[in-house]
């Protein structure tokens, strides 16, 4: 079951963020150190987003929030952000079942254009996103540090105009 949680699934958000931090942290520009010391107060904030979670047997096994963006001459965009699916689940659907109930929200919310960035060097993302209709459109170079390696990111993007 995927679902668009709300406040008060603020453990289950907490438990699959934290663990896609933990296990895939050359994912994410975030930390598991930075995010587990979070209070409940920054958690919620956290929260204004739009966060959808999978859940299997009740236990929350993938995210993906997207966040809009918010000057009115932009308001027709957001962004993929905390995309995560258990290693035991990748393969299986669930991140295509995540991103269709994604889509299907931002079209409820005149949302017509989807984008993300991605790490150069993940190139399993890229091959989902690219069968997924999305396009890469840019480079931010030397966008992603982590320890002393520098990667560049990837800017893909999607219209859902076009998709449907």
């Amino acid at each position: 079951m995927i679902r668009k949680v709300s406040l008060q699934d603020l453990d289950a958000f907490r438990q699959i963020r934290l663990e896609a931090l933990q296990r895939a942290p050359h994912s994410f520009a975030s930390t598991y150190d930075e995010w587990s010391a979070f209070e409940d107060v920054e958690w919620r904030k956290r929260m204004d987003i739009a966060i959808f979670v999978a859940f299997a047997q009740g236990v929350p096994v993938g995210l993906m929030g997207l966040k809009r963006s918010q000057p009115a001459k932009m308001r027709h965009r957001a962004t993929l952000v905390m995309v995560y699916v258990r290693q035991s689940l990748r393969g299986s659907g669930l991140a295509s079942a995540l991103l269709q109930a994604v889509e299907a929200y931002a079209r409820t919310e005149d949302i017509s254009q989807i984008e993300l960035v991605l790490r150069e060097d993940n190139e399993p993302a890229r091959r989902f996103y690219r069968k997924r209709g999305f396009a890469e459109v840019g480079v931010i170079p030397d966008g992603f540090r982590e320890d002393d390696n520098r990667f560049d990111e990837i800017l893909m993007t999607r219209s859902l105009e076009q998709a449907q």
